[in-house]
């Protein structure tokens, strides 16, 4: 990553690679304050595959911080910032994090865990406002105090590793082979109709041309980066782009705050998580129509959803609005396994992806589940699967595994394959209710509930009951 962007901070230094409110940064300034922070770590003894942790909102600094362990062949760790003490404590240790840097508002949290965490041997407070935590730095005074760390080649391979939301268990730091995930972020090329680079260094020269011609993304993020969907689609596929990543100030998601910086900025992208962010925003739409001051999306070419369901009902309502594309992509942590494209002339259902070509569906017995047979089966996705889950073989061992001699990352998603090809995603099998022997997938309750009018968002969940087992319960 560190010497894609270099590259491409070279070639366009003057264009705009961050933005929050007021705050800009071109290219050739995210560069430079990136290699000053790269010096610090360095400093800091934090060397190649080290561990920089970010328990950070939404800010340039998140971008900075993971350019700048980039820089030094490490890992930044992303943080989830509503953990409070046990679970910061325990996710920095299962890292093994030796640099936290943590925004000021979260500090008193960070205090209160310092003697727990020995392995950490520098806290960097990003300022908002908040007092200083006794024995941290600010940011701004760490990138005012240290010269531009030099460059130098990096070999290829090295580890990537994001954690899972940790919605079974606790967080898992998953794994990859750094080269070939940046090498996956070039995808933004091919789902806009551009010849994807091959070689690393053909990308520089592909995203001059682009920004030339003024088709360079500008991107805004409306989901955390301490995501996956935040920052790989959010973040690292509009750099690869060569475009500019739009931050929102608020530390919750406000439709308002959103629609007012794409008629600010003239955003051209979206990345939203589903329904969770969809139906907001349609609301604000509405609501805006009826004052008689409709917000302006004549900029919006694009809003890409991953993470949570995009229902086709929303998506019909967003499209009467404006005309655009909306990419929805099913994935995980463990590996993107299918999309969907809607656009007026292409309506789609909800849940129906279109697998990835190094995806199939697999019965419990191993076995390939036959298009058209009405069987469920787990999802498995191959070509750059995980390396495996951070400090854990057996859960690695369940999830990555080879089929046929070939190797598959399973994540738990089950789904059904329609005759002509496309999936149905079911939901994961740790959440599905077993009822009298019946298996039963909370998400296709959701959805049919969803669709009643008086209805504006449910959970399904399974309840204990004497007779069944569980009892479906919304």
């Amino acid at each position: 990553f560190a010497t894609v962007w270099e590259s491409i901070a070279d070639r366009i230094p003057d264009a705009t690679a961050v933005v929050q409110g007021k705050t800009r940064r071109s290219w050739r300034e995210l560069d430079e304050r990136a290699a000053r922070f790269a010096s610090f770590l360095a400093r800091q003894g934090v060397g190649h595959d080290g561990k920089v942790a970010l328990y950070l909102y939404n800010s340039p600094e998140y971008v900075e911080t993971c350019f700048a362990a980039f820089k030094r062949g490490a890992i930044p760790i992303n943080t989830n910032y509503r953990y409070l003490e046990d679970e910061l404590v325990y996710l920095l240790e299962n890292s093994d994090a030796e640099v936290l840097v943590f925004a000021g508002s979260l500090g008193e949290r960070v205090a209160r865990v310092r003697e727990r965490i020995p392995r950490v041997r520098a806290l960097v407070q990003v300022d908002d406002g908040a007092d200083l935590v006794p024995g941290a730095v600010f940011f701004d005074d760490v990138i005012a105090s240290h010269p531009a760390e030099p460059r130098f080649a990096r070999p290829e391979g090295g580890t990537y590793m994001l954690y899972t939301g940790g919605t079974t268990g606790m967080p898992k730091g998953v794994m990859y082979d750094a080269s070939a995930f940046c090498a996956g972020m070039l995808l933004g090329h091919g789902v806009r109709g551009l010849p994807v680079p091959t070689t690393a260094d053909a990308i520089a020269p592909a995203v001059e041309a682009l920004v030339a011609k003024g088709l360079a993304p500008r991107t805004i993020v409306c989901c955390p980066l301490m995501h996956g969907t935040g920052l790989w689609i959010g973040a690292m596929v509009t750099m690869h782009l060569g475009g500019t990543v739009i931050l929102l100030e608020g530390t919750h998601f406000d439709s308002d705050e959103l629609f007012g910086t794409v008629e600010r900025e003239r955003a051209t992208d979206l990345v939203i998580v589903g329904d969770a962010v969809a139906k907001p925003m349609l609301r604000a739409i509405e609501e805006a129509e009826a004052r008689g001051k409709p917000w302006d999306l004549g900029s919006l070419a694009m809003i890409s959803s991953s993470g949570v369901m995009f229902t086709s009902e929303v998506k019909q309502a967003l499209l009467r609005r404006h005309d655009m594309m909306l990419f929805d992509i099913m994935g995980s942590t463990e590996g993107g396994m299918g999309s969907n494209i809607t656009t007026r002339a292409n309506a789609t259902e909800t849940a129906k992806f279109n697998l990835n070509p190094n995806v199939k569906v697999f019965s419990d017995d191993g076995c390939e589940v036959a298009p058209g047979s009405g069987e469920i089966g787990m999802i498995a996705t191959t070509g750059n699967v995980p390396i495996g889950y951070y400090k854990d073989p057996e859960k690695s061992e369940r999830t990555f595994r080879t089929v046929n001699g070939v190797r598959y990352s399973f994540p738990g998603d089950y789904a059904s394959v329609a005759a002509d090809g496309p999936i149905t995603l079911l939901g994961r099998g740790s959440a599905c209710i077993n009822s009298g022997g019946e298996k039963i997938f909370p998400e296709e309750v959701e959805e049919v509930v969803k669709l009643h009018p008086a209805v504006y968002d449910c959970l399904v969940v399974g309840v204990p009951d004497e007779r069944f087992g569980e009892a479906v319960t919304a």
